[in-house]
């Protein structure tokens, strides 16, 4: 008999619930040139600036159709900008604006708070395990995606 297992409804349960903290803990802090799923773009970028748009997609998990509209409305709010890639002008490179390199201090107090929330209770160890079974399931995903 096979054990029944919730994990992908708990993983969709906290996605809904952990957006709506952030977004209160990003007005809280008053940041509001940006929303929490902008953010994942933002965060991304602050890692490596000048990302192709296809690696943003995979590095985001957001669908181009998506991140495209998305980018369109970080672009009009002074966030980024769209460069063509010096040795490859068919790839567009996205890169951070000043105003968005200024905000990532402040996405990071925001960024520890949630951190803070999410690993209340754990000791390192956990948190070091379920990151690692967390790295598994994208894993998995990430090639069940590649071969549809």
């Amino acid at each position: 008999m096979k054990r029944e297992t919730q994990g992908g409804f708990l993983i969709s349960q906290i996605k809904q619930i952990s957006g709506r903290i952030f977004e209160k803990l990003l007005a809280s802090a008053k940041v509001e040139e940006f929303n929490g799923a902008q953010g994942r773009i933002l965060y991304v970028l602050w890692q490596e600036d000048g990302v192709p748009i296809v690696e943003l997609s995979r590095k985001t998990g957001l669908a181009k159709t998506t991140l495209t509209s998305m980018l369109d409305r970080m672009e009009n709010a002074n966030l980024l900008n769209r460069v063509f890639d010096k040795t490859d002008r068919r790839q567009i490179r996205i890169t951070l604006t000043e105003k968005a390199r200024n905000l990532k201090n402040e996405y990071d107090k925001v960024s520890h708070e949630m951190n803070e929330i999410y690993y209340a209770g754990f000791t390192d160890d956990e948190i070091v395990a379920f990151e690692n079974s967390l790295q598994k399931i994208l894993s998995n995903l990430n090639k069940k995606e590649s071969l549809t």
